[in-house]
């Protein structure tokens, strides 16, 4: 017991023992900070600050966009921006997927390309047709003068029988002689029309222009669309007064004729007419003359 004690009191005094740090100046000995210290203290302060440091090392790892670039973790934020990413990136590859098929159309429409799959509607009631030898088809004078008065109704409306409120009338985009027909099985889809240069060149209904640049074999070339799904394009202008995205009215002056390009021998317009998708007679609604 006796020995116990000693030593207990032997290591009081060791921790409760006073030093005296001293800091001189190396050339004069002259001091200038003294510290009394005891082992005790000496032993507390480095605990407490070793604890702060702790604290304040776990409070920046906690609280701080610190923490983001500890290998391994993962914060809920950063999941939340890389899904949002994720879908933002699958939005632009259909968008994307969108824009290049919408581009394709437009190449095929410039290049004059019509898709071979086009279906035989015809074909579809072939098994239910009647022979015609076996029924009188002789149509009456009433019917005589209903079908000449629906034709004279007709002649320009590209839609057929609807009303006059959603009729889509078209007007003739320049005055001049035919010099080409529309002829589909020699993939001249459009109509050639003589008119004098600089003659102005009219919009055939209202549309927005998605397209109005310059082209090697066509020259200046214009393309508004309409509403249901209907194109007009204008090609082998002199000048161009409408760019794309502008919305035109019917009859508003977009080009001029002229004689740009390598496919023309002079001045006229290369006017053509897609609906939904595929190529349409223009002069099967509108009047050139």
């Amino acid at each position: 017991m006796a020995k116990e004690g000693k030593k207990r009191k032997e290591i009081k005094r060791k921790l409760l023992n006073k030093y005296r740090l001293v800091i001189l100046n190396e050339d004069t000995f002259e001091e200038k900070i003294s510290f009394k210290l005891s082992r005790l203290n000496v032993f507390v302060t480095g605990w407490l600050l070793t604890f702060v440091l702790i604290t304040l090392t776990i409070i920046l790892i906690a609280f701080t966009p610190i923490r983001e670039y500890i290998p391994g973790y993962s914060s809920t934020k950063l999941k939340k921006q890389a899904t949002d990413l994720t879908y933002k990136t699958d939005s632009l590859v259909n968008v994307l997927n969108y824009t290049n098929r919408y581009l394709e159309n437009i190449r095929m429409v410039l290049s004059g390309d019509i898709a071979n799959n086009e279906m035989n509607r015809d074909s579809l009631f072939e098994q239910v047709k009647i022979d015609p030898s076996t029924v009188d088809l002789s149509p009456i004078k009433e019917d005589l003068n209903l079908r000449a008065q629906v034709a004279l109704e007709d002649k320009y409306n590209l839609f057929g029988k609807v009303s006059s409120e959603s009729a889509l009338v078209l007007f003739s985009p320049v005055s001049g002689t035919i010099s080409q027909e529309y002829d589909k099985e020699n993939r001249h889809f459009a109509v050639d029309v003589v008119a004098p240069k600089d003659s102005p060149i009219k919009a055939v209904a209202i549309g927005t222009v998605i397209f109005a640049e310059w082209t090697t074999e066509t020259g200046y070339v214009i393309i508004i669309e309409h509403k249901d799904n209907l194109l007009s394009v204008y090609k082998h202008n002199s000048a161009l007064h409408k760019a794309q995205g502008d919305i035109v009215k019917a009859g508003e002056v977009i080009a001029t004729i002229g004689n740009t390009g390598e496919l023309t021998t002079g001045p006229h317009l290369h006017f053509e007419l897609w609906s939904n998708g595929g190529s349409v007679n223009p002069t099967d609604y509108i009047d050139f003359k």
